[in-house]
């Protein structure tokens, strides 16, 4: 991926368009964390996911804008489908649009729960992942 600080865009419906950016961050005595900023009409809206015990977020290098909590259950937060389900699920919650800092890990299940079911499964006989 390119620059990973531009700005760019999610339509959510006809009408709707979010810009979006993720940033890993750390610094003021604050742990690790990975921030999505979501800007609609002006108004922004941080998810953060921080890590934490059973939490990790990327180290800065390393799958940047990944967070997880544990073997197979990671979300990546650069890609925009994963963005998507996180809008989703904030405004079916009532918490967008607003002008507020969400804890992301509040979302984390029922995002990856909504994308394992829409990812089809591997044929018979196919071999394991990686």
């Amino acid at each position: 991926m390119g620059n990973d600080r531009r700005l760019r865009r999610l339509v959510v419906d006809e009408r709707t368009a979010y810009l979006w950016s993720v940033r890993h961050k750390h610094g003021d005595g604050d742990v690790c964390r990975e921030v999505l900023s979501l800007t609609l009409d002006g108004v922004r809206t941080r998810i953060v996911f921080r890590a934490g015990e059973g939490r990790g977020v990327s180290d800065g290098y390393a799958y940047v804008g990944c967070v997880a909590t544990g073997p197979g259950r990671l979300l990546n937060l650069r890609e925009p489908g994963v963005v998507r389900g996180l809008v989703d699920e904030a405004t079916a919650r009532g918490l967008l649009p607003g002008q507020a800092e969400l804890d992301g890990w509040e979302l984390f299940d029922a995002v990856l729960s909504r994308a394992a079911a829409a990812t089809p499964e591997a044929p018979p006989g196919c071999p394991p992942g990686p």
